[in-house]
């Protein structure tokens, strides 16, 4: 990756962040990030220039990866303008399955029902692999005892059981304070991936304060001693100064024990899932995903996560080549 595109990536993170958690009230509002114009760009252009629109919602844990990648494509080919929203990874697929998108970012695999429903619709799809997170498990700077937690007691912090808990429940050597608790909305795939591993399908802990904005949910850890929340890796990154991350099974999230697997079980891969007459029919939509891909892994790293095998992207534009 060119370094002067780690020398503007913070500009784009935050413009990324911005956007909100899986599921932002503003993209649901109809408040999309669109960009039209020119990027500051050293990449050259492509030779042929297109024209067009493509569209796009879905997970905001995705969010930063393809803002990055918008804006580095507006260089590329400025006359074709690309609507991303972030209505999380739930909402994003009820707009694909309602053809609204070209493309839907998820942080999670796809649900039978959308399957039914895409099949239904008459959608054909393909899921492509972009990068892996490592969801993270957060506290305030202030909290000196909860450093290390197994998957037991996240579950025994998080999942309902009729109680007020407090610290002192986990461990009765920690503070007889009671616990605060931050969680992605219910249409992120954050909170459906943390619901699946850790809680198991039980019920989330009914006093959780839940955001659809993932930067609320920094905010409510930070201002509060006694608080615990849950996100995209990134999001911890872009806001260590004011959290502290918390291990798991002994393992901290970085880009090596996530990339190595080490990291469990709250390592997974993020996607985004094209529809297939898009990419057969919508020239501007197939070269927007194109550059995606040939550009993933670098936007990735730079935001955050990250990167996969090479192999991995040689094989997800081998299988978008099968689809024009």
């Amino acid at each position: 990756m060119k370094k002067w595109k780690y020398l503007t990536m913070t500009a784009v993170m935050g413009s990324a962040l911005m956007l909100g958690a899986c599921g932002s009230d503003s993209a649901q509002n109809g408040n999309n990030t669109e960009t039209n114009a020119p990027a500051s760009s050293g990449q050259e252009a492509a030779d042929e220039k297109l024209q067009g629109s493509v569209a796009g919602d879905g997970s905001s844990t995705v969010a930063p990866i393809i803002e990055a990648v918008v804006e580095e494509y507006a260089g590329a080919q400025p006359d074709v303008k690309v609507s991303v929203g972030v209505s999380g990874t739930g909402g994003g697929f009820e707009k694909f399955i309602a053809g609204e998108t070209d493309f839907s970012n998820a942080s999670r695999n796809i649900k039978d029902e959308e399957k039914a429903k895409l099949g239904e619709a008459g959608i054909d799809y393909t899921e492509l692999a972009l990068a892996y997170d490592g969801l993270s498990v957060v506290v305030n700077p202030e909290n000196d005892w909860a450093k290390d937690l197994t998957v037991e007691q996240l579950q025994k912090i998080w999942i309902e059981d009729g109680k007020d808990k407090k610290w002192s429940d986990i461990d009765p050597s920690w503070p007889d304070e009671k616990i605060v608790y931050y969680s992605p909305g219910t249409d992120s795939g954050t909170y459906d991936y943390f619901d699946e591993i850790i809680l198991d399908g039980a019920d989330l802990v009914s006093s959780a304060t839940l955001s659809e904005d993932d930067n609320m949910l920094v905010q409510g850890v930070a201002g509060d001693k006694n608080a615990i929340g849950f996100f995209g890796y990134a999001y911890y990154l872009e806001n260590k100064d004011k959290l502290n991350i918390v291990k798991v099974n002994g393992v901290e999230p970085n880009n090596e024990t996530i990339e190595a697997g080490e990291y469990t079980p709250l390592s997974r891969p993020l996607f985004t899932y094209v529809k297939n007459s898009a990419m057969k029919d919508n020239e501007a939509a197939y070269d927007f995903i194109k550059f995606t891909l040939e550009n993933a892994g670098d936007m990735a790293e730079a935001v955050g996560y990250v990167r996969l095998p090479e192999e991995k992207y040689t094989e997800g534009l081998k299988t978008l080549e099968g689809l024009k």
